[in-house]
């Protein structure tokens, strides 16, 4: 371990360490979290999924940043990404257990929403996964990576967040390949459906902090996703 691993590392506790020792933190993130959650959700994926990224490019290069990385643009993205996140796990959790009570499943929607965990709840936090995964996640994840694609084209800088962005030039050169066999095909039903059925099982001021810790799983995700790309080029 490198000198800077272990600094990074020790920032990384010394950022987390309050939250769980300090009460009046903890509160205060409680509180904050209630009153503004949509601008939680931007500042949790902002700052725990560009960490994430981050690892990603340490594991990919060696190097935590590198000049076309482009970790401001990263995290207002990835923030803006967190509202939109946070926005859908809102609908998503609203809707699918009223659907899948219309659909016989009697009682679900009220099991869901009771603090206690039980066998129904679990029943609907796994329709939820399913579902949002299904649906959402492919679309998220193809514009998460032609996003990328976009601030790796303006060279990481700051203008990626104000020029148009090339959709029919990213498109149609992405590694689809990796994006279906890997991202979706494997990482979506092995991964994303069991972790998201454990998010939404927690506690709903829980939810979205644990979303954009799987940030952290995501950058790592995409990390050997660019790998398998570059192995088959």
């Amino acid at each position: 371990m490198k000198k800077q691993d272990i600094l990074i590392a020790t920032a990384t506790v010394l950022f987390f360490l309050p939250f769980f020792t300090v009460d009046a933190v903890y509160q205060w993130y409680k509180t904050f979290n209630g009153d503004h959650y949509l601008i939680m959700a931007f500042l949790k994926f902002g700052v725990l999924a560009t960490y994430g990224e981050v690892l990603g490019l340490r594991i990919k290069t060696g190097r935590y940043n590198m000049p076309n990385f482009g970790i401001f643009p990263r995290a207002i993205v990835w923030g803006l990404f967190g509202i939109w996140i946070a926005s859908m796990m809102g609908i998503f959790k609203a809707g699918v257990p009223s659907f899948l009570d219309k659909m016989g499943f009697c009682g679900l929607q009220e099991a869901f929403n009771q603090s206690a965990f039980s066998g129904y709840k679990l029943l609907g936090a796994f329709g939820i996964s399913v579902i949002m995964n299904a649906t959402f996640a492919p679309v998220f994840m193809t514009l998460h990576k032609i996003t990328d694609t976009h601030i790796g084209m303006n060279a990481g800088s700051l203008k990626a967040l104000v020029k148009p962005i090339q959709f029919t030039k990213i498109i149609t050169t992405l590694n689809w390949d990796v994006q279906w066999n890997f991202v979706f095909k494997k990482t979506i039903p092995f991964f994303w459906i069991p972790a998201h059925t454990l998010t939404f099982i927690l506690p709903s001021e829980y939810q979205v902090l644990f979303a954009a810790v799987l940030g952290i799983a995501l950058g790592l995700i995409l990390s050997i996703a660019a790998l398998k790309g570059e192995k088959k080029s």
